[in-house]
């Protein structure tokens, strides 16, 4: 299955992991690693998680304030949010996601 980040998640992407390095030196390869391990997961099994807006998806990081928000198609999964979870929540609805 290809994985195609909407250019918006890949933003919020780098600039959370950009944010936790600034904050601790490693802090940020651990963002990422909990990312990679969320994607991991719902690539295994993308409809396991509670369905959101739509057809889009939910899982939520290990031990950060974010969730990785999807949609998956036969061939294509689409990230469309790495949203923290103190933005208003339907803010992302507006990329189309939903």
């Amino acid at each position: 299955m290809r994985v195609i980040f909407r250019r918006e998640a890949r933003a919020e992407t780098l600039e959370a992991q950009a944010w936790y390095e600034s904050r601790s030196s490693g802090l940020g390869l651990e963002f990422a690693r909990a990312l990679d391990a969320a994607l991991a997961s719902a690539l295994r099994d993308s409809a396991a998680f509670a369905k959101i807006e739509g057809e889009c998806r939910r899982i939520v990081l290990r031990k950060f304030p974010y969730s990785l928000i999807y949609r998956a198609q036969q061939d294509v999964f689409l990230v469309v949010a790495v949203f923290h979870h103190r933005r208003n929540p339907r803010s992302w609805v507006k990329r189309g996601g939903g």
